[in-house]
């Protein structure tokens, strides 16, 4: 099955297609002739999720999905949220944004986080959406080289290690976009 994945962003598409497996062919936005920036507007992940499926699906009508993922700190009241890839700058800064980070929460002890990627499926015109959380705690300094973003800060509970110390496979089987892929796998079978 061939279906449109609204993203340029390789590290993502490598892990939903690990995911994902085989029987499923993903589309890229560059592929179907879309090389302009989505807007993500919308004041929460749903939103976005949403407006970027409905994006791609007005433009091609191809069936399609867009995630839209976020970091949520609860010492900082659910932040960077939404903002996630622009919490320290404009652009998708990871270093910055860890940087930011960790100077946020430097002296605080509740380091509880949570990841959670919303996706939305489009699929014969129809919009469905599932979502995968991962509870964890922010570590007190980067460690790992695997990954992207948070993951050199982000440990899950019931390890000991950041995401960016685990590999592509370990990750992807407890990870927030893992979750919610296993759960588009369900709806795509259905």
């Amino acid at each position: 099955m061939k279906i449109v994945f609204a993203t340029n962003n390789a590290h993502k598409l490598k892990e939903v297609s690990a995911v994902l497996g085989e029987g499923y062919e993903l589309v890229t936005l560059r592929e179907v002739g879309i090389t302009e920036d989505i807007p993500e507007t919308g004041a929460t992940l749903d939103e976005n999720a949403s407006l970027k499926a409905r994006y791609v699906y007005e433009r091609t009508g191809l069936d399609c999905f867009a995630d839209d993922t976020g970091l949520e700190v609860e010492a900082l009241g659910g932040a960077p949220g939404v903002h996630s890839a622009r919490y320290a700058t404009d652009g998708h800064d990871f270093a910055a944004n860890n940087r930011k980070l960790l100077n946020e929460l430097e002296g605080v002890e509740n380091r509880a986080a949570r990841f959670r990627t919303v996706i939305a499926l489009i699929e014969g015109g129809k919009e469905l959406r599932v979502e995968g959380i991962v509870e964890g705690t922010i570590a007190t300094a980067e460690s790992g080289a695997e990954g992207f973003g948070y993951d050199p800060l982000f440990i899950p509970n019931g390890y000991e290690r950041t995401f960016a110390e685990m590999s592509a496979d370990e990750k992807n089987a407890i990870s927030h976009r893992g979750r919610a892929v296993a759960e588009l796998v369900k709806l795509l079978k259905e």
